[in-house]
This record gives C-alpha cells, structure tokens and sequence, in this order.
C-alpha cells in the first residue's frame, strides 16, 4: 500500500463522512497531497454548479490528510483558521484539491489549498492546524 492509499485508509477510519462521500488522496509528494472528491449530482446548488460548502469541505479535508501524510499520530489536529477565495464557477464534476504545507512548526502547520475543476483553478483556501502534542 503507496502512502496515499494508507492516508485515505486512516481519513476513513477518523471520518467515515470521507469514505461516503468517496473522498480519496489521490497523491502525496511531501509537502503536497492531492485529493479528489468525486461528483456527485447533492453537491450541485442552483445554477448547476458546485456548493461552496462542498469546495471548503475538499479544501479542510486536503489540509487534513497533508498533516496526517506528514505525522500518522496527528489524527487530533484541529483547523485553527480557514479562508477561502472561490475564484470561478466550478462544472459539476470531480473536484481535486493541492495542499501544500508553507509552514510546519512544534504546534501548528500552515497551508494552502488550490481547488482544480478540471484544469481550472476554482478557488484558493489558506489555513492552519493546531498539532496536538505527540510522544516521540
């Protein structure tokens, strides 16, 4: 099992939402991991378009996943902030999600997300988690 694989086996033991939505890391090259959220026709609002809701939740989760790719035992990280910037109208199609760490520091990692529909980037998250303190 690659490294991705095991991510998304431990996302969806701590989030078992993850595995119903069908969620998945699709890559990691530390200090990046990918994601992708398939389509599915209840993420759509009017205007047949994904939800914002939909893109924050891919973009949480890809910060998520990137602590847990970097430390296994970081499974009680919590987000500690959170922006998002939705660039453009996403089609209603699998939507993936880049994070990449800016900053990993003793109690918190600072991130950013980019949100791709299709080849178009959608929308731009920054955040940061509070590291819960591991023994070594």
């Amino acid at each position: 099992m690659d490294l991705a694989q095991a991510v998304t086996q431990q996302l969806y033991q701590i989030m078992p939402s993850a595995e119903r939505q069908g969620l998945y890391v699709s890559d990691v090259s530390l200090p990046q991991v990918s994601c992708v959220m398939p389509f599915k026709p209840n993420q759509l609002r009017p205007g047949n378009t994904l939800s914002g809701p939909t893109m924050m939740t891919l973009a949480d989760v890809c910060m998520y996943a990137l602590i847990l790719a970097i430390d296994e035992r970081q499974t009680m990280a919590v987000t500690q902030d959170f922006q998002i910037h939705f660039l453009s109208r996403p089609e209603p199609q699998d939507l993936v999600g880049t994070a990449t760490a800016l900053k990993i520091g003793r109690r918190s990692i600072v991130m950013r997300v980019d949100l791709y529909s299709g080849e178009r980037l959608v929308a731009h998250a920054t955040g940061s988690y509070a590291l819960a303190k591991v023994g070594d």
